[in-house]
C-alpha cells in the first residue's frame, strides 16, 4: 500500500509543477482556441491541461520501471508500452483537436486505433465475462467487444467535460474506488502480490487528476481538453479490462467471493461499470438525442446532464459537487455490497443497498431542489439561469 502512495504523491505532484508551466507557457504564446457558442466559459482559456496529466502518467510509470514492487507487470513489457503508445496517440489527437477542432470523425478512427493497439499489441482483450462462467466465443469477437468497450468509456467521460473540476473530481472519485475494489480483489483471487497493473493505472490516475484540480477548479485557469479527457477514459477502460475482463470465470466461486450468487456473479463486472454510470447515462443519452433529431452522435450540443442542472438553477460549482456526490453514493454503494457479502459482515450486502438508498434519495434531493439564485440585472428577458453568469463572474469551462 505504502508503494501505491508513493506513486500517487508522485504522480500528482509532477501533474501539479507541469501544469503550472504549461499554463504559463499557454499563456505567454496564447495557445488557446475562440470562444465557441456551446462554450459555458467567457474567457479564452488553455485546454492544454492533458499535456501535464500525460507526463505526469508517463513519470509513474517510468518510476515503477525501476522499482522491484512494480516488476511483476514490467516482466512482460509489451502490454504497458501498448497502453503508453496508445495513450500517446489519443493525447496527440487530444491537442490538435483543442487547437484547432478536428473533424469528429478523425477524432473517432483515433480512438479506435488506441483502442486496437491495446487489445492487439498489448493483448489486453475481455476474454471472459463474470456472469455464470460465460465466455467469449472466438478471439475476434473479444477483439471486438474490448475495442468497442474502450471507445465508449473514452467518451463517456469527454461527453461530461462541461463545468470546472467535473472530469478530474469524478475520475479522481472512481478510480479512487476502483482501487479499493481491484486491491481487494487481487486478494481475494489468492494473488501471490497486492501489485497488479489494473490497481497501478488506477492511482496513478488519481494523482493525476489530484495534482490537475487545482488549475482546473472553479474558476478554472486551464482545462484539460479532448487529450486529458479521452486520456482518462482510455486508461480507466483499460485498468478495468485488465482485471475483470481477463479473470477465469471458473475462479468466480460464489462461496468465494460471498454467499449471495447473484454477488458472486455480477459484482467483478458491475463495479467497474457503476464508477462510470454517469458518464455513461450522458453518453447514451446524448448519442439517442442526436440520433432522433437526424443528427451525427458527436454533434455538439447544450442538453448535458450538467447543462441541465445549470438550467434548474444550480451554480456551476454546486453542480459539479452534486456530480461528485452521485459518483460516490454509487460507487461506494456497490464496493460495501462486495466489501460486506465478502467479509461476513452482519447484513451482508444489505449494508451497501442500505447506503446506497440513503444515498440516492439524498442526492435526488440536492438535484432537484435547487438553491434558487438572481439573475444579473443585465440578464436579457428569457434567457435561463445556465444562459447567463453567475453571481461570481462566469464558468470558464467548455462543453465537448
Amino acid at each position: 500500500m505504502k508503494q501505491y502512495l508513493l506513486i500517487t504523491a508522485v504522480t500528482a505532484l509532477v501533474t501539479f509543477g507541469l501544469s503550472w508551466a504549461v499554463w504559463r507557457i499557454a499563456i505567454r504564446y496564447e495557445l488557446h482556441p475562440p470562444i465557441r457558442d456551446r462554450d459555458v466559459h467567457t474567457r479564452p482559456t488553455p485546454r492544454l491541461g492533458g499535456i501535464a496529466m500525460f507526463l505526469g502518467v508517463l513519470a509513474a510509470f517510468a518510476i515503477s520501471s525501476q522499482n522491484p514492487f512494480f516488476s511483476i507487470f514490467w516482466a512482460d513489457p509489451m502490454p504497458v508500452l501498448s497502453i503508453l503508445g496508445a495513450t500517446l496517440l489519443i493525447v496527440l489527437v487530444g491537442i490538435a483537436d483543442d487547437l484547432w477542432d478536428l473533424d469528429w470523425m478523425i477524432k473517432l478512427g483515433a480512438q479506435f486505433l488506441a483502442a486496437g493497439i491495446i487489445a492487439w499489441f498489448g493483448e489486453m482483450q475481455i476474454y471472459a465475462l463474470p456472469i455464470g462462467g460465460l465466455t467469449i466465443g472466438s478471439s475476434a469477437m473479444s477483439f471486438v467487444l474490448t475495442v468497442f468497450a474502450i471507445v465508449v468509456v473514452m467518451n463517456a467521460v469527454n461527453f461530461i467535460d462541461g463545468l470546472d473540476g467535473l472530469v478530474a473530481g469524478v475520475c479522481l472519485i472512481s478510480n479512487g474506488i476502483f482501487f479499493v475494489y481491484s486491491y481487494v480483489l487481487t486478494r481475494d483471487i489468492g494473488s501471490s502480490t497486492y501489485f497488479n497493473l489494473a490497481s497501478f493505472i488506477a492511482v496513478v490516475l488519481v494523482g493525476a487528476c489530484a495534482g490537475f484540480l487545482p488549475f482546473n477548479w472553479n474558476r478554472a485557469k486551464m482545462f484539460m481538453g479532448d487529450s486529458g479527457a479521452l486520456m482518462l477514459g482510455l486508461l480507466m477502460a483499460t485498468s478495468a479490462i485488465a482485471i475483470t475482463g481477463q479473470l477465469n470465470p471458473a475462479t468466480l466461486d460464489p462461496e468465494q467471493f460471498g454467499r449471495s450468487q447473484l454477488l458472486g456473479a455480477f459484482i467483478p463486472i458491475l463495479l467497474p461499470i457503476a464508477v462510470v454510470t454517469l458518464p455513461l447515462l450522458d453518453f447514451g443519452s446524448a448519442v439517442l438525442r442526436r440520433m432522433r433529431a437526424g443528427k451525427s452522435p458527436f454533434s455538439p450540443d447544450r442538453k448535458h446532464l450538467h447543462h441541465r442542472m445549470l438550467d434548474m438553477g444550480h451554480s456551476d460549482r454546486a453542480a459539479v459537487l452534486i456530480f461528485y456526490a452521485w459518483t460516490a453514493v454509487i460507487g461506494i454503494a456497490v464496493l460495501l455490497m462486495y466489501i460486506a457479502t465478502r467479509e461476513d459482515w452482519f447484513g451482508q450486502y444489505w449494508i451497501g443497498v442500505a447506503f446506497g438508498v440513503v444515498g440516492v434519495s439524498a442526492c435526488l434531493v440536492v438535484t432537484l431542489l435547487p438553491a434558487r439564485r438572481r439573475l444579473p440585472a443585465s440578464a436579457p428577458a428569457g434567457v435561463p439561469p445556465a444562459a447567463a453568469p453567475a453571481a461570481d463572474g462566469p464558468s470558464p469551462q467548455e462543453t465537448p
